[in-house]
């Protein structure tokens, strides 16, 4: 009886072929909708992660200054200049656990080659940033500890300004001027495309640190200090460390704050990746509302086909089908809907994001989770709503059926 039921709906949604996919159209849409959404939101979470990967395992970043809440006591004036090369040195010396460490000062300047001229911001620091932040040299070479020690003219590129001062020509060997100071191009790195800010990150110079201390600020105070930690294990405890090492050594009271950062970039990965999991969630939940609207559309259709066939169901009780059979006519019918809608639906959705990734530039990763899922509760959805006309259709009477004109 099962699979007569079964022909018996298919029948029936075939004789009403534009009602039926009209049904099956709400469902559709919000099976597709879902599928979208959900990997726009999984796209958007990859970026970020990958951005902040990009930066570097294991890493933390330490600048001058602190995070003060709204309110406090704003630090007085200079106070940015309170990270030194001696605090870097104590740090490498006293603090178990770190792997490598490289200072880093950086400053925006005027970038002239040839009728070429670019403005990009210039970063002074040592040949341990290229294995910290996982930098990969493209061409050529980056600088050496000699390089950093006398102080040398040299220039490693980022591929973003590499390709604006030189097009498709090998900037190798050339010399450019940054503030009208001549330094010799030595290598460029190869192009690591947007941060998870949307920053640029090959749009960049590297020169040695007493090159652009000395030679180029005059300042003998540090930007930053980014600090590689030997395993993920170690890198709260060389956090705290670092935090007590330079309290020290900055003599400050209890009482009184950091006039420091250490930010953790596995942290902030973790809080990136729980702020995107709940956007996709809520963009999946909103998509999910289509479907409920699809069901109730599933629910109307059936009431209508009850009332049609009216007659037909009070012959087939006159012929001996049961409560049951009449139930599950009809259970099926709204499930067939179902099923045949979240497929379409499927292919709609996969379409939708591919669609959006190429139009829009959109990261998109599609989730076979998500997929699943929506499949799933199109199923259910046309079971759930199917089952009040269905129930309706298996308790008419089979002698008022008859008489239903």
């Amino acid at each position: 009886m099962f699979w007569e039921s079964v022909l018996i709906a298919l029948d029936g949604l075939q004789m009403n072929k534009l009602r039926s996919v009209l049904t099956m159209l709400g469902i559709i849409i919000g099976v597709g909708a879902v599928i979208a959404m959900v990997s726009i939101g999984l796209g958007v979470q990859q970026k970020v992660q990958n951005s902040i990967a990009s930066l570097g395992s294991n890493l933390l970043i330490v600048t001058p200054g602190t995070n003060s809440p709204p309110g406090a006591v704003r630090l007085a004036a200079g106070s940015n200049t309170t990270l030194t090369n001696r605090d870097m040195s104590a740090i490498v010396r006293e603090i178990a656990g770190i792997h490598y460490a490289a200072p880093a000062v950086s400053q925006q300047y005027q970038i002239v080659y040839g009728k070429e001229n670019w403005k990009t911001g210039v970063q002074g620091t040592t040949p341990e940033f290229l294995t910290i932040r996982s930098f990969k040299i493209a061409a050529g070479s980056f600088f050496t500890k000699s390089d950093d020690n006398t102080r040398a003219r040299v220039a490693v590129l980022g591929n973003t300004v590499a390709i604006n001062l030189f097009g498709s020509a090998s900037p190798i060997g050339k010399t450019i001027r940054i503030d009208k100071a001549p330094f010799r191009v030595i290598g460029v790195l190869e192009s690591k495309g947007q941060s998870s800010m949307g920053q640029d990150q090959d749009d960049t110079i590297i020169v040695p640190l007493t090159t652009a201390q000395e030679r180029m600020m005059g300042i003998t105070y540090l930007h930053s200090i980014s600090i590689q930690v030997k395993n993920p294990e170690l890198i709260n405890k060389v956090q705290d460390d670092i935090t007590k090492l330079l309290r020290t050594r900055h003599r400050l009271a209890p009482n009184v704050e950091n006039d420091f950062t250490v930010r953790n970039l596995t942290a902030l990965m973790a809080t990136m990746t729980e702020t995107t999991s709940t956007i996709t969630l809520l963009l999946g939940n909103i998509a999910a509302i289509s479907l409920a609207v699809g069901g109730i559309g599933i629910m109307n259709i059936m009431l209508v086909s009850v009332t049609e066939r009216t007659r037909e169901i009070g012959i087939r009780k006159a012929l001996g089908a049961t409560y049951y059979n009449i139930l599950l006519q009809f259970i099926i019918e709204a499930v067939v809907i179902g099923i045949t809608g979240g497929l379409l639906g499927i292919l709609a959705g996969v379409a939708g994001a591919k669609v959006i990734s190429v139009v829009a530039g959109w990261n998109t990763v599609i989730s076979g989770a998500a997929i699943l899922a929506a499949f799933g509760v199109s199923i259910v959805i046309g079971l759930f709503f199917g089952i009040y006309p269905a129930r309706r259709a298996a308790l008419l009477d089979p002698i008022e059926a008859l008489r239903y004109e």
